[in-house]
């Protein structure tokens, strides 16, 4: 299992990215002792005791747990992580959202990965603090050895409906790997709508990255289209290498998501992210 350490060192290197998305979107960061704003009597703590049963506070600034509760996999099938058999939590990335016209929270507690598995395990965990704290649903959706929201965090597709955007992703010397996963929040459960897998390089002669940018389109009844796009984008470094430098080139790959009744489901008008993805396996 990944260290403590090591999993604070890398989220160091993303903050300052993720700060920004979080000042834009209220993603929040609490300490897990503070309580939640309009109801002092309720702490994230007593929130993430819903899915880490027996956590409590290590003394050092994290609080430690076994094994969380059993959830399903956003993606369906067994192919997320494992759960680990002990966690370490600093604190939770905290979004408000709207979902069937109602305020719900919803958590993000990145739990680590266990020691026989490659992917994290992070529990996406939606609340209903209207009254008495429930706990409304809760899924894996760690693809990869880290998780956070998205910038923008969520979108909205009706008046009082948002969708959420996570994404898992670890690094290496030159190349980072992205795993982003829009989900729908219906009858207060989580739904994914779609996984779009980018990669980035970054060697001697070029600079190679794919960035993702997210757009509501309005018109569409109950939810409003989605409309994703891909930026992928070539610059030659110009420095002196041995591998020939490629020309300057960006391009953008969109895809669109409409609500389809028949199917009651977001379903996509093209597989370009697939094949994005396929041609994306070739380069690893």
């Amino acid at each position: 299992m990944i260290s403590t350490l090591c999993r604070f060192m890398f989220a160091c290197l993303l903050l300052p990215c993720l700060w920004t998305a979080a000042l834009a979107q209220a993603v929040s960061f609490p300490e897990l002792n503070s309580a939640v704003p309009g109801h002092q009597d309720v702490t994230y703590f007593d929130l993430a005791k819903m899915i880490v049963p027996d956590l409590k506070s290590g003394g050092d600034g994290f609080y430690t747990g076994g094994a969380p509760i059993e959830m399903r996999d956003i993606l369906g099938g067994d192919d997320g992580g494992s759960p680990p058999e002990a966690v370490n939590l600093p604190n939770a990335a905290v979004l408000a959202i709207k979902a069937g016209g109602k305020d719900r929270l919803a958590i993000l507690l990145d739990l680590g990965q266990a020691q026989d598995s490659a992917e994290g395990f992070a529990a996406l965990a939606l609340y209903d603090l209207t009254g008495k704290p429930k706990l409304l649903d809760a899924v894996n959706v760690g693809t990869d050895r880290s998780t956070y929201f998205r910038d923008p965090g969520k979108l909205p597709i009706s008046a009082g409906d948002d969708a959420l955007i996570t994404m898992s992703t670890h690094f290496n010397s030159n190349q980072g790997y992205v795993g982003t996963i829009l989900i729908l929040v219906r009858d207060d459960r989580f739904e994914p709508i779609d996984q779009i897998n980018t990669f980035d390089e970054n060697v001697c002669a070029y600079k190679r990255t794919q960035d993702l940018s997210f757009r509501t389109l309005g018109g569409d009844k109950p939810y409003a289209a989605i409309k994703v796009t891909v930026t992928d984008a070539t610059k030659p470094s110009g420095e002196s290498c041995e591998e020939p430098a490629p020309k300057a080139v960006s391009h953008d790959i969109s895809v669109t998501y409409r609500w389809n009744k028949a199917r009651s489901r977001y379903a996509s008008n093209s597989d370009a992210f697939e094949k994005l993805s396929a041609e994306n396996a070739k380069r690893f």
